[in-house]
């Protein structure tokens, strides 16, 4: 089978060839979707959240739950929030901060894959980063627009 075609279980292959389980996600995000209540959160908190399956390059989350910790840059509203994914590859770029040790792990924030979400994503509080580096951050995220 081709990368980029559909396989029989759901799954599609990228030109990487990682397997993208669309179906498996789906099934996921409504149980998300329907929660009835969700969590309050602040700007500069570390989360975990239910990232999903994105197409293509848009950072995903991971193992059953499709969970990737997160930076909460800004609150938009009482539901939504600008959030930056976080990562422990120490692949470096431009757009990859360092941010220290997130559960043990050195972090790095994905700025190139900052997007909204629903509060409803977010799944357990991990902390809060230091406001230095958060300061930083934050920063850099200007200089990007």
């Amino acid at each position: 089978m081709q990368l980029g075609s559909g396989m029989p279980d759901g799954t599609l292959c990228t030109p990487h060839g990682m397997k993208k389980d669309f179906d498996g996600w789906n099934e996921q995000k409504k149980q998300t979707n329907d929660r009835r209540e969700a969590p309050f959160y602040h700007s500069r908190e570390l989360w975990w959240c239910a990232l999903g399956v994105n197409v293509g390059s848009e950072q995903d989350g991971s193992g059953a739950e499709y969970r990737r910790p997160i930076l909460i840059l800004k609150g938009l509203s009482a539901d939504t929030c600008l959030v930056i994914p976080l990562t422990t590859s120490a692949q470096q770029h431009p757009l990859r901060s360092a941010i220290g040790k997130v559960e043990g792990k050195d972090a790095h924030a994905l700025l190139s894959q900052m997007r909204v979400i629903d509060r409803k994503r977010l799944v357990r509080k991990i902390g809060y980063l230091d406001k230095t580096v958060f300061e930083g951050i934050r920063k850099t995220v200007r200089g990007m627009l």
